[in-house]
């Protein structure tokens, strides 16, 4: 992929998010760097992004390689840092590499951003920031309690821009993710989110397997509403230095996540339980006032619609 002067750079650019992003700014005309060592992301995400031909310049490379983020931020005035190791038993699983993907990889990006004069870093943070506190819905200010190592790391590294911001003048905007999903997110990994998990068991008429009870609730929030709030975090102004939840406001069950995709396929569902896994919190759910405050956010696709969408997209193949 030939060398471009872009814009944006987007770590993390063939995953699921960050192809998402690095798409949307695409058809807006943009100029894109990707960054991605594909440990994660996927082949087939990149594919979507090389057809737009002079606006695309893909970079493999490692989060933990200080010197091949330098080369990445050059030249760019925003930087979407989406790369990560994610998911919680991931991170329970390896803790090392997590971490240094995770905190020292964020790290090396500030730094380089700040090096190298970029405006403004939008990072993605987790909504795992909170643990299982009882408190619903989570807001910025409550206490933090993470639950895993995964949830450390993404707490750790929202601090370390919010020092960056404070002491070195670099604009950042930490975003809190609750339950991601849509197209292109991978159905098939060992760590797969819950709903590609879902909906390919019931495609393939598995029984689809549910850790817990299924009342446990979470605030799922369609991939569009993410990208929406993290290009307005690139330019609002009264976001800066700040973290913010970025959700629905809305929480819906596993089971009735399992109703409605059972109702969309005309099926009777038929779930396999087990036993709850250690890490995962019971509830979820975000107040998203500060983010409609400060970046004018307002979600548009809710969760009936952003299921039928997920679903129609992995019958197509193009999960």
């Amino acid at each position: 992929m030939s060398k471009i002067s872009a814009k944006y750079l987007i770590t993390g650019g063939a995953g699921f998010i960050g192809s998402h992003i690095a798409e949307t700014l695409l058809k807006q005309g943009e100029t894109v760097r990707v960054f991605d060592n594909l440990a994660t992301g996927r082949q087939e995400n990149l594919e979507v992004l090389r057809k737009f031909t002079g606006k695309i310049e893909i970079i493999d490379g490692d989060l933990r390689d200080a010197e091949a983020i330098k080369a990445a931020v050059a030249g760019v005035e925003v930087v979407f840092h989406q790369g990560a190791l994610a998911s919680v038993p991931r991170s329970i699983a390896n803790p090392v590499l997590s971490l240094e993907t995770n905190i020292n990889g964020t790290q090396n990006v500030l730094l380089a951003a700040r090096d190298a004069g970029v405006r403004r870093v939008v990072y993605a943070s987790s909504s795992s920031v909170y643990g299982n506190t009882p408190t619903l819905p989570k807001y910025e200010e409550m206490p933090t309690a993470p639950m895993s190592p995964y949830a450390v790391q993404k707490l750790t590294a929202e601090l370390l821009c919010g020092v960056f911001t404070r002491i070195y003048g670099l604009e950042t905007v930490a975003l809190r993710y609750f339950n991601v999903f849509g197209p292109r997110q991978d159905p098939k990994s060992e760590y797969a989110a819950v709903i590609p998990r879902f909906l390919m068991a019931l495609i393939e008429k598995r029984r689809p397997i549910v850790f817990g009870d299924g009342e446990q609730t979470r605030d799922f929030t369609y991939i569009e509403n993410v990208v929406q709030a993290n290009l307005l975090a690139a330019t609002s102004t009264d976001a800066v230095g700040a973290a913010m939840n970025i959700g629905c406001g809305e929480r819906i069950s596993l089971n009735n996540v399992l109703h409605i995709a059972g109702e969309l396929l005309g099926t009777k569902v038929e779930a396999e339980y087990r036993d709850a896994r250690p890490g995962d919190v019971r509830d979820s759910l975000a107040d998203i006032s500060k983010a409609r405050r400060l970046l004018g956010y307002d979600p548009q696709i809710k969760f009936p619609e952003g299921l039928a969408r997920t679903l129609e997209a992995l019958r197509a193949g193009v999960a």
